[in-house]
């Protein structure tokens, strides 16, 4: 499966919200179909993405549910 890409700007680069903390971010990239968090850490800490999840480009204005990304544009 080819990696994710915004539809607007065809970056590979997206971040999520954390839902306690707006303001904190977590970066990542879909890569061969799975999430793959930019940040070093635990992974059991990462945040849990589901298909309703709003995702964000990390170049543009786009966001949209994380299943417009894992499951095509």
């Amino acid at each position: 499966m080819e990696e994710a890409k915004c539809p607007v700007c065809a970056s590979r680069k997206f971040f999520v919200k954390d839902e306690e903390d707006e303001f904190e971010v977590h970066d990542f990239e879909i890569v061969g179909g799975e999430v793959v968090f930019q940040e070093s850490g635990d992974p059991a800490e990462a945040p849990r993405l589901e298909d309703g999840t709003e995702a964000y480009c990390g170049r543009c204005s786009w966001h949209g549910a994380m299943e417009r990304l894992t499951k095509g544009q």
